[in-house]
């Protein structure tokens, strides 16, 4: 059942990664092929919000709290892993040091918040 909960963590980690990675080539597509629901303002407002938050916690230096959730869960041990969860924990997880993380969630933050004012929300054509 833990084994469980930790995949599941995980794919819930996969998708908020996702989202944030993801949604920005989105809303650059979009307002070049004027898709309308890329200046939805709730979408790039927790757009916008998640990799703040992401950033934030990598300048206190404090872990996700899914990653340490998952880890717990599995007892700190990855040989209970799905085959599905192996293979989402090797896109996810890489070996750098902190401060490599740090500065690129800083500047992928930098670029999510000159977007905002680039492509901006609530304004439709």
């Amino acid at each position: 059942m833990r084994a469980l909960l930790a995949d599941i963590i995980l794919l819930v980690h996969f998708a908020f990664v996702l989202f944030i990675v993801g949604g920005l080539p989105l809303i650059w597509a979009g307002a070049a092929l004027g898709w309308r629901w890329v200046r939805n303002f709730w979408f790039r407002i927790a757009h916008l919000a998640a990799i703040v938050f992401v950033a934030g916690e990598a300048l206190a230096g404090v872990w996700c709290p899914l990653t340490v959730w998952e880890d717990m869960l599995r007892g700190g041990e990855r040989g209970e892993m799905s085959f599905i969860a192996r293979w989402v924990h090797r896109i996810l997880f890489y070996s750098f040091p902190d401060w490599v993380f740090t500065f690129t969630y800083l500047v992928f933050a930098l670029v999510v918040a000159a977007t905002w004012w680039l492509v901006r929300p609530g304004k439709y054509k």
